[in-house]
């Protein structure tokens, strides 16, 4: 069942819900998708969106008349200008026509021209459309499901909507690309909550497109809301919202500047279009220009979307139905969390039923929803068909016959849009193909008017007219208000007087007569007529002496006068796909008629001669698009992410660990180490670093039983090597405490160890400045730390102190290093253990490996331990440092050492252990520790480096994180008699257990948990 899981942001956000930040996107085991099939699905989106921007026919005249033709005119000095142009209505955007005339005129790169210009910028449309579906396909594979993302984007890339919308230079579909981004930010809840991200891009969405999108945000704060309730904090969510918000401000100003210089008076775009479209009152308005029954978006949608658009409308009641019948391993939490994601759906939906006047085009914002629905319901269907019962009937027929059955019903919904498609762009796609004979032959460089009559709506805008050509109306059947021109003069600094409002402007409709020509101006005339038909009273069909010599097409009946370009009709389209337009308007192909020659050109046929014509233009353009896919693609869908390498990495708690191949060293002597060149690479910064407000990572390495004995080893990214947060100043006081109290005893470093040791200080004084440069900084003689004002000199010899003791300054983390003597065992010979808590470094310095590990008693060592880890410190290379966690518990709250253990200088064996720890306290006393421990070999001494960064809390505190308790608890069942013994379960299991369990009812009861054993699989371990 697809659902998208909560309970990773959850247990955040109990803490804290941004305490993450950036040093936890490189921290969390994710399920990634790797570069290669991202650029495949890209490849593919970009495919199908090219093929758009080339045989798309233009569904509204709305887009030309509204873009296209302003964006001509910034672009060749001249254009059609709608009233809604007019300085004294402004109700649109130049801004958002600026952002397209730049894009057109970067075609200059490629020599393109101006008839190719048009689908140049469809072009980059469908580019940025394909890398939005990708962002999106990303998101939701990674926290929905692989399945359901995959079926997301078969929805997209066989609906007849989304073809067109894809490309469509219109407010509402650059809404719906925003729309997907904003999507995939409120959907990837892996790193952080990403409420600002949504919030920003939902917000360009609605200032510079369409101000009506911002309303499908609305359901996703639902949300913000739910973790407000389970995490009381209402102040992380406030400046999420509000930081986006602030975000948006310079894209207002941006907005209302470049309105000013286009109009010469400040306009706010989205509130002109708000205040026309709700407050001008009924004779004016959007009614005004027509308006359709109440189930014209049923009807529309189930042409566009077929059954997707059926299944879409299912997800809604199926999520409700699985949300009163749940399972007991689906939680209450999940599911309604999905719900949040498809409410934006059902709430557009409504709203737009609701209004009289309606458009396609309208719905284009909530295509990704509707998309992201009919994924979520057929996933869940083929889900049920794959699990049901041997009682019913389908579930005694073979898996393979539901298999073929699925897949066939799958096929034909696919088919049938793809038909839709294809029979559309062959029906409709004329208005394209019908000006190319005028970029050719005597017409090329010919002065003159191309008059309009009643087909003036279809004209695919002046891009497609040769540069002396100017498009005109002529009087027809329509009787309401046509676009004037846009005047032609500059203002002396390059820029047109586009305030200058033509004659007869009105926000009424009201015809202006002064928009019509006579025809006897007219080089070109463009109508329609069709055979049977009762021609209707048009200045098209009257003669005139001063008009050119009047010819015929016998096979129509029709005569004009002038040169005309007329639309022929296409019967062989099947009925079905016949119904967007009323049936005198279905056309195809174009017949070109003059007094000595009859063409009549078809899509192959131009699409050859376009090819022909601008093999650069398209060399050069397939190179463009592939090189912005492959850039933009890796850098901002992609990312790869450091803990992407994990994935290979052996589960801590699963058998049959492996180690990577980076292991394999070459042979040399025991004891002898050649100095290796390796420089550890740069680390990003965290800018954002705040040694008061960054939080702990919430490591909670223990999954459900069966617990396993391995080393647990996963590969570690350079940026992660060292770990600080806001205790950073808490460990640090507690360490430079115990350094003067106990000397040698905490930091110790041999003779022959002390190259290593030196060596280890010089990395994390580069380290640490890169990685938290807003806590370190480098000095000409090593580092100063800029919260304690401490500085380290490095360079001094000897150095001012011991440098295990100066490194152990500097960080959270315990560290040792172990070299390799000539017996081939590794020794611990420098070492920095401040804050151990149940060991000792005193009694461990001078031991080998194996030693350290059976003094200590260490469960499975020698059986299952010892020879894989001797044969990892032999191996290990500079260029591949390691992970592994570990945790304990503890019956007290001392962090350095457990005195609940006994005395930390006792040297008697028996006055130290478990054994003297009081049993069943309190649960009030008990601890979690859980410690992130790295492994490195340093490149030029040899030393094997093993930092330690423990993290302290209290089992309360982490127990109210969902999940937690029932995982902890079986965890601690789970472990062996031996384990058991070396953690000390004994001293604590009754009450402990009794706790947790308790707690973990509750939690199931509230939905906010799995019940046992059902562990979310999308859980990111170790946290």
């Amino acid at each position: 069942m697809a659902n998208i899981t909560r309970s990773a942001i959850l247990k955040r956000g109990m803490r804290d819900s941004d305490r993450l930040g950036s040093l936890r996107r490189s921290n969390v085991q994710r399920q990634s998708l790797s570069l290669w099939p991202l650029l495949f699905i890209g490849v593919i989106l970009c495919a199908v969106n090219c093929s758009a921007a080339l045989f798309a026919p233009i569904q509204d005249c709305d887009e030309v008349f509204n873009y296209w033709e302003p964006t001509h005119y910034l672009n060749h000095g001249y254009g059609l200008q709608t009233w809604e142009y007019s300085p004294a209505y402004a109700i649109r955007s130049w801004l958002y026509i600026v952002l397209h005339a730049l894009l057109g005129k970067s075609s200059w790169i490629l020599s393109v021209k101006k008839s190719n210009e048009f689908i140049y910028i469809r072009i980059l449309l469908g580019i940025f459309c394909a890398l939005c579906q990708l962002k999106l396909f990303k998101a939701v594979a990674v926290n929905v499901g692989l399945r359901v993302a995959f079926i997301m984007i078969l929805v997209m890339t066989s609906s007849t909507g989304m073809f067109y919308a894809s490309v469509a230079y219109l407010p509402s579909g650059f809404c719906m690309c925003t729309t997907m981004i904003g999507m995939a930010a409120f959907i990837d809840v892996r790193d952080r909550l990403k409420t600002k991200q949504g919030v920003v891009w939902f917000g360009v969405g609605a200032i510079v497109g369409w101000p009506f999108s911002a309303a499908l945000i609305l359901p996703l704060f639902m949300d913000e809301l739910v973790c407000i309730k389970r995490t009381a904090d209402v102040k992380g969510a406030f400046w999420r919202v509000l930081s986006g918000i602030t975000l948006l401000l310079p894209i207002i100003g941006i907005d209302i500047t470049v309105n000013a210089v286009f109009f010469h008076r400040l306009a706010f775009s989205p509130w002109r279009i708000i205040s026309y479209n709700i407050f001008s009152g009924s004779s004016r308005g959007p009614d005004i220009f027509g308006t359709e029954p109440w189930h014209f978006y049923l009807r529309n949608l189930l042409l566009n979307f077929n059954a997707w658009f059926l299944l879409a409308l299912c997800a809604g009641p199926i999520l409700a139905l699985q949300l009163m019948f749940r399972c007991p391993s689906t939680t209450k939490l999940t599911l309604l969390r999905t719900l949040v994601f498809t409410a934006p759906f059902y709430l557009w939906f409504a709203i737009f039923t609701a209004q009289p006047h309606k458009e396609e085009r309208f719905m284009y914002p909530a295509y990704p929803f509707l998309s992201l629905c009919a994924a979520i319901t057929l996933h869940n269907m083929l889900y049920s068909l794959g699990h049901l019962g041997r009682t019913s009937l389908f579930g005694r027929t073979s898996s393979i016959l539901r298999a073929v059955l699925a897949a066939g019903g799958i096929l034909l919904v696919v088919a049938v849009g793809l038909l839709r498609t294809y029979g559309t762009i062959k029906a409709y796609g004329g208005p394209l193909l019908i000006y190319t004979p005028l970029h050719s032959g005597q017409y090329k460089n010919a002065e003159g008017s191309v008059c309009l009559g009643k087909e003036w709506y279809r004209f695919p805008s002046s891009f497609f007219l040769p540069d002396k050509m100017r498009a005109r109306f002529i009087k027809s059947e329509f009787d309401g208000l046509l676009p004037g021109q846009f005047s032609e003069e500059n203002d002396g600094f390059g820029l047109p007087k586009s305030w200058t409002t033509p004659e007869g402007m009105n926000d009424r409709n009201i015809e202006d007569p002064g928009k019509h020509v006579d025809i006897s101006t007219c080089s070109f005339l463009v109508d329609s007529h069709f055979p049977g038909a009762e021609p209707a009273p048009s200045p098209s069909a009257s003669t005139s002496a001063n008009t050119p010599t009047s010819f015929s097409q016998d096979s129509l009946g029709v005569k004009y006068t002038a040169s005309v370009l007329q639309f022929r009709i296409s019967s062989d389209i099947p009925l079905a796909l016949r119904e967007r337009f009323p049936s005198r308007f279905r056309a195809l192909g174009a017949i070109v008629q003059s007094p000595t020659t009859s063409m009549a050109p078809g899509h192959i046929e131009v699409l050859a001669h376009l090819i022909s014509q601008n093999i650069k233009f398209l060399s050069y353009g397939g190179l463009l698009a592939a090189t912005i896919i492959y850039v933009l693609a890796n850098k901002f869908i992609y990312r790869k992410k450091p803990a992407v390498g994990r994935q290979s990495s052996p589960d801590p708690e699963k058998p049959g660990s492996t180690r990577p191949s980076k292991f394999k060293a070459p042979a040399r002597q025991p004891g002898q180490w050649p100095p290796s060149d390796f420089k550890r690479p740069a680390a990003q910064p965290l800018l954002d670093w705040d040694v008061h407000k960054t939080q702990p990572l919430p490591y909670r390495p223990f999954r459900y039983g069966p617990y396993n004995i391995t080393m647990g080893l996963r590969t570690m990214q350079w940026d992660e090597w060292i770990e600080l947060d806001n205790h950073y100043l808490k460990y640090h006081a507690d360490k430079a405490r115990r350094i003067s109290e106990r000397g040698e005893k905490c930091c110790r470093t041999a003779p022959e160890a002390m190259d290593g040791a030196i060596e280890l200080l010089v990395e994390l004084c580069d380290y640490l400045p890169q990685r938290y440069p807003t806590l370190f900084q480098t000095t000409p003689t090593g580092i100063v730390n800029l919260a304690t004002s401490e500085t380290f000199n490095i360079v001094q010899r000897p150095l001012p102190e011991d440098p295990m003791a100066m490194s152990a300054r500097l960080i959270q983390d315990d560290v040792i290093i172990m070299f390799e003597k000539e017996d081939g065992q590794y020794y611990l010979l420098a070492g920095a253990v401040l804050l151990g808590g149940f060991w000792r470094l005193s009694d461990k310095f001078g031991m080998p490996l194996s030693e350290i590990h059976t003094s200590g008693d260490v469960p499975g060592y020698r059986q299952k331990l010892e020879k894989g880890m001797e044969n990892f410190f032999r191996r290990i290379q500079p260029n591949a440092p390691m992970l592994r966690y570990n945790y304990f518990l503890q019956v007290d709250d001392e962090l350095a050492w457990s005195s609940s253990i006994g005395p930390e200088d006792s040297d008697q064996p028996h006055t130290v252990g478990w054994q003297t720890s009081e049993k069943n306290k309190a649960i009030e006393s008990l601890h979690f520790r859980a410690e992130r421990q790295s492994l490195r070999r340093l490149p030029r001494s040899g030393g094997v480096v093993f930092t330690v960064r423990t993290y302290f809390e209290p089992v309360m505190a982490i127990a109210q994180e969902p999940g937690v308790p029932g995982r902890l608890a079986s965890a601690v069942r789970s472990w062996g008699d031996d384990v058991g013994r070396y953690k000390g379960r004994q001293n604590y299991e009754g009450v402990l257990l009794e706790y947790l369990d308790e707690e973990h009812k509750k939690q199931v009861e509230a939905g906010v948990a799995e019940m046992e054993g059902k562990e979310d699989e999308r859980a990111a371990f170790p946290f």
